[in-house]
């Protein structure tokens, strides 16, 4: 049975988020998979807030990646909804940020999952009858 977390509330999925960073180290890739609105930028959020206290966050929909700085972290967060192909995150250097000491967070990561290592923790964000949200984790592409 893969662990499974909920969230009632945005406030609530940016804590679930901070739990997952204060766990976190430099090389790990989380790949957050769900619908618009399933919490996948909330849970990014609170997660930085965790490390990077200071850090706003945005949604990278439109620049594809953010990269968040300081003197004790580097975390990368990828947006894949307007990818077209592997190629075009590629050419964006993908190895490289992967090859990086960093972080890396990449929601619709469903769309390219060949592009990811089997260390990779596979998060699914779901919406529940109850308008909650619930978060399935997998260290395995196929959620």
């Amino acid at each position: 049975m893969k662990p499974v977390f909920s969230a009632s509330s945005p406030e609530a999925m940016m804590n679930l988020g901070s739990l997952f960073a204060a766990q976190a180290k430099p090389g790990d890739v989380f790949a957050l998979v769900g619908d618009l609105g399933s919490g996948k930028t909330h849970w990014t959020k609170g997660f930085l807030k965790q490390l990077q206290p200071d850090t706003c966050v945005t949604s990278p929909t439109f620049s594809i990646v953010n990269s968040y700085k300081d003197g004790n972290s580097t975390i990368h967060h990828f947006d894949f909804y307007r990818l077209k192909s592997p190629n075009e995150l590629i050419d964006l250097g993908w190895d490289e940020y992967l090859e990086e000491d960093a972080i890396v967070i990449c929601e619709w990561a469903d769309l390219f999952p060949e592009l990811f290592s089997d260390h990779t923790q596979w998060l699914q964000f779901e919406h529940q009858p109850d308008d909650s949200r619930e978060i399935r984790i997998s260290n395995r592409k196929s959620l």
